[in-house]
């Protein structure tokens, strides 16, 4: 999901979409794919809106060197369809079948596709933070079954929240009558009520670089060598 306008980061980044965010020599996209295909990804589908051809064009000058055995296809959304929309039209303009792996391209998460690849959709990555205020939280029992989404209070306080991995059915999207609609606020909070969403609990690295302050630890955090 790499289409989204950024706006909390424009203050930093005015003319740069969020994935293409400078990272040391590169963008961060580039060392999320990295990451991606250390894990065993070969086949990619970025799904763009907002300055798309600037990550078209990045995408293009990789294909000889950091994607050279990757399959890479892009979707452009011709009006925003917020991340639920997004896969729906990805789904339908590729015929996409089966499960698919859905990642946010402006979070860092230092697993979770080994343990994804193991799990039954629908399923979702979620992860252990000392301060939660940022974000909403994930609850799930024992068996791994979420039960509630918690919506995020400024609390700063512990908790599991949503890492941006996700694990669905294409034919989850089969219905979808063309509009706008969010996985994070309709689709996923659905599946709750179904009791059949699965949560996948890992402890690693995560950095949302969505905020300017996020984005700079991110970078002082790869300049130390901790991006692998």
């Amino acid at each position: 999901l790499a289409g989204g306008f950024g706006t909390r980061l424009q203050s930093a980044l005015p003319d740069t979409p969020k994935a293409l965010a400078p990272v040391g020599d590169g963008p961060f996209l580039a060392l999320q794919l990295e990451h991606w295909i250390a894990q065993g990804v070969r086949s990619f589908v970025l799904l763009l809106h907002h300055q798309a051809d600037q990550i078209v064009d990045f995408l293009r000058g990789a294909r000889g060197g950091l994607l050279k055995d990757c399959e890479v296809r892009h979707v452009i959304e011709p009006t925003p369809l917020d991340t639920g929309g997004a896969v729906a039209y990805a789904v339908r303009q590729l015929g996409l079948d089966g499960d698919i792996l859905i990642a946010n391209a402006d979070s860092w998460f230092g697993s979770g596709i080994r343990e994804l690849g193991a799990s039954r959709a629908p399923a979702m990555v979620v992860t252990h933070l000392d301060n939660c205020a940022r974000y909403g939280q994930v609850r799930f029992g024992d068996g791994g079954r979420v039960t509630a989404f918690i919506e995020k209070n400024g609390l700063a306080e512990p908790g599991w929240i949503n890492a941006g991995l996700y694990r669905l059915s294409a034919g989850t999207f089969a219905g979808w009558d063309g509009g706008r609609f969010s996985l994070e606020r309709q689709l996923f909070p659905d599946l709750v009520r179904q009791a059949a969403l699965q949560a996948v609990p890992i402890r690693a690295d995560f950095i949302d670089i969505g905020i300017p302050e996020d984005y700079r630890r991110f970078c002082r955090w790869a300049g130390d060598g901790k991006v692998s």
